[in-house]
Formats: C-alpha cells, structure tokens, sequence
C-alpha cells in the first residue's frame, strides 16, 4: 500500500491543525494505521493508532490534544491536533500494518512525511 501524507504547515502555540495520509493500492479497511512523528534531533516516536474498528490509542503526551480517524470509503487516515505546542514540531508520518495495533516502530509501510512547525 502506498501512503501520502498532506496537511502540514506552519502554526502558532494553541492553534490547529489536520493532517490527512491518502492510502492507494490495497483495501485501506484491512489495515491497522498509526501516526508517528520525529522532531530535530530526536528519534522517531509514537503519536497514536487506529484498529480497523475506529477504536484508538494515544501516546500520553498528545492524549486530549490529538483525535485519529479513519474514513475507509475515502481510503483516508486523519490526525486532527488541536490546542498544538512548539514540542510538537515534528515530521509526521502516517503508518500501515496488518498484524494488529502496536505503538512499536514495526509497521509495514510508511508514509514520505509532512512537517509540523509550532510557533511560539
């Protein structure tokens, strides 16, 4: 499956922003998808998850910030981020397994990213 990930950008301190990862290629339904993300310098982390039910999981440091949908007809994965901080100034990647949901690193295909830049 191929990802594309859109919706990055600039943003102040407590602002928005929706990031949107178009899957192509296979049944997006089958697919267990998550969101990961790398600021400078650092390694790439967990953001959160989606199972192929809707049901979701968070990392604590985006828990009551960040929603993650999925819209299957539209083969689409969203991150809504909201009330946003300069620490979360990241390339986010989208993600795609089919072996269940994990918060680990071994998902099968990866998105190329989108940059998040929060201002101060």
């Amino acid at each position: 499956v191929q990802l594309v990930e859109s919706g990055g950008g600039l943003v102040q301190a407590g602002g928005s922003l929706r990031l949107s990862c178009e899957a192509s290629g296979r049944t997006f339904s089958n697919y267990y998808m998550a969101w990961f993300r790398q600021a400078p310098g650092k390694e790439r982390e967990f953001v959160g998850a989606i199972r192929r039910s809707g049901s979701t999981v968070y990392a604590d440091s985006v828990k009551g910030r960040f929603t993650i949908s999925r819209d299957n007809a539209k083969s689409t994965l969203y991150l809504q981020m909201n009330t946003l901080k300069p620490e979360d100034t990241a390339v986010y990647y989208c993600a795609a397994r089919t072996g269940g949901l994990t918060s680990s690193q071994s998902y099968d295909y990866w998105g190329q990213g989108t940059l998040v830049t929060v201002s101060s």
